[in-house]
């Protein structure tokens, strides 16, 4: 009677524990369920149209009130006599649309065997070619630099860049992935070319703006309010940003977890070109925040 008990105790242990064991394991399953279903959920609402045309909308605006606050922190005067500062303006132009692109192409063909994929390669041809854009004014203000020389390089480059960043691009992406492969059909002519227009346009219209309210204004109060609210925007876009990236279910999308090409790729052209731009305002003999300022512009 007593093995009996004992056997029935033991086999009574094993079926409590076997259920146990069954019990937790349907948690775990369930609760993976969950997740991906709540993972379906989320892409399906950050694939949704009207989910990117509210990212796109709210990510204008961020960027019209950055620029348009730097732009309006400016000093008419100021931006009149750096208008004529013809070194500096071509210093910058040249280092952007010569040296950036021709960087980024390099960076391609050097880490292309090293994990640098093709839409990588294009996204990154797609960067350097592009214009000084609205950080470059905010990191000027932030470094204590020449922010009216920034601002007109933004308004010259930004205008240029309609003429140079498709020819630009054009050259370099025939140029790293050939185009007898059929990539340029491929890839020139799938570009979201009307939103990269349209960025250029917000740009344009942002610093007009900005430079009319400076003007009319004529307030040290109101650039103080202006570069602040320029400030505050940049900060709110780079979070915005943040978030979009680290919500997409898309792997690709989120900035962690890339190859470590990626990082490099996207890093040594800015720094490469942060490098020849300040020797060049050095040789040319501009002043130190103008220094900073073409350094700046030509690799953000």
């Amino acid at each position: 009677d007593a093995e009996m008990d004992q056997m029935v105790a033991d086999n009574s242990s094993e079926l409590s524990d076997l259920l146990i064991s069954n019990s937790n394991s349907n948690d775990i399953i369930l609760a993976g369920i969950d997740e991906i279903t709540t993972q379906r959920q989320m892409n399906s609402i950050i694939e949704s149209e009207w989910f990117d045309i509210l990212s796109q909308t709210i990510s204008s605006a961020l960027l019209f009130l950055l620029i348009f606050g730097m732009s309006a922190t400016v000093e008419v005067k100021h931006l009149r006599e750096q208008v004529h500062n013809k070194f500096a303006i071509l210093t910058g132009v040249a280092t952007q649309f010569l040296i950036m692109p021709l960087l980024g192409y390099l960076s391609i063909l050097v880490l292309s065997d090293h994990g640098l994929t093709e839409p990588m390669g294009i996204s990154l041809l797609i960067v350097t070619a592009s214009p000084g854009g609205s950080y470059s004014n905010w990191w000027c203000s932030m470094f204590n630099a020449d922010l009216a020389l920034s601002v007109t390089m933004t308004a010259i480059s930004t205008m240029v860049s309609s003429i140079m960043l498709p020819a630009n691009l054009l050259l370099y992406v025939n140029a790293a992935f050939g185009a007898s492969s059929g990539s340029d059909e491929s890839i020139i002519n799938h570009l979201d070319w009307p939103s990269l227009f349209i960025s250029l346009a917000i740009v344009i219209l942002a610093i007009g703006l900005g430079l009319f309210a400076s003007f009319k204004v004529s307030s040290h109060r109101f650039n103080r309010f202006a570069n602040r609210m320029g400030s505050m925007s940049g900060i709110l876009l780079v979070i915005f940003s943040g978030v979009l990236s680290s919500l997409s279910g898309d792997k690709q999308a989120q900035i962690w977890g890339q190859p470590w090409s990626f990082y490099i790729g996207v890093s040594a052209p800015c720094l490469v070109g942060l490098f020849i731009a300040t020797c060049a305002g050095v040789c040319a003999r501009l002043k130190r925040p103008e220094v900073v300022s073409v350094g700046v512009e030509c690799c953000y």
